[in-house]
């Protein structure tokens, strides 16, 4: 049977400023759904929201994994029930090698009762894996012996991002504008190995403002977010019709969100 991620009209705030306002969202494994909207529209609140981030504050509604509510889990419960986020800009954290660093994420993921202290994946293991992983990705494999993203650039990063994507198989991945920054041949290679490891096993939210990283990820659904709601949902056409007219019809047919959107934009200016 397959997972189900359901958001229910879920509300959420970063300090006393409400951003997410009654959202609704149901994702299945298997399935690719974009994510689109004009800036400060709520989409990566949405994704540090369903991960987990300390900083943004449920103040409503739920988040489930088949029938589960882990609104209240913290982050590392939410990964170890097989969710997953890359980041718009990933943490380059100095002194930890890649290799060290999946070791770790993996075994926790793999073993969730694992307590601190307790032994790793086998190495002669993580290891074979691992480089298999890289190779199917085109990634050298001195790759590996690097620190996290320390002196990595914008493709490296996002690279990275599918990498532990590749390592970790969760069953629900938020990609948050993992174009962001890319040149377009960047963007084709993070592209092409997203579309090489999405499958029956995994549920994926693409959040993107272009149609670039659909190219091999073809959504069979399409999510238009404004005022923090998301408004529309239509298929991989809906898509290619932001791309191609951008938001102002969006903004015509849903007045009520755009008004909100406005006045959200003038409180911060």
């Amino acid at each position: 049977m397959s997972s189900v991620l359901k958001v229910s009209d879920l509300h959420v705030s970063v300090g006393e400023t409400p951003i997410l306002k009654g959202v609704n969202l149901e994702i299945g494994q298997g399935e690719i759904h974009a994510l689109m909207g004009p800036n400060g529209s709520g989409k990566s609140t949405l994704a540090y929201a369903l991960a987990g981030h300390p900083n943004y504050s449920v103040t409503g509604g739920t988040i489930e994994v088949d029938g589960v509510n882990i609104t209240e889990m913290e982050a590392d419960e939410r990964a170890r029930l097989g969710m997953f986020l890359a980041f718009q800009y990933p943490v380059v954290i100095p002194g930890v090698k890649v290799a060290d660093f999946l070791r770790h994420a993996v075994t926790n993921v793999r073993n969730p009762d694992r307590k601190e202290g307790e032994g790793l994946i086998g190495m002669r293991e993580f290891r074979k894996e691992l480089r298999s992983r890289m190779t199917e990705l085109g990634m050298d494999h001195e790759f590996a012996r690097r620190y996290l993203n320390d002196g990595f650039s914008g493709g490296e990063k996002k690279r990275m991002e599918i990498l532990q994507l590749a390592m970790l198989q969760p069953r629900f991945a938020i990609l948050d504008e993992t174009d962001s920054g890319l040149d377009s041949d960047a963007v084709r290679v993070v592209s092409e190995g997203l579309a090489r490891l999405s499958g029956p096993q995994m549920g994926v939210l693409i959040i993107t403002h272009h149609e670039r990283l659909l190219e091999f990820n073809t959504p069979q659904f399409t999510h238009v977010m404004l005022g923090g709601r998301i408004v529309e949902t239509g298929d991989a056409a809906l898509a290619n019709e932001l791309h191609s007219n951008g938001y102002a019809e969006v903004r015509k047919r849903h007045p009520q969100a755009a008004a909100e959107e406005a006045a959200a934009e003038e409180a911060l200016a």
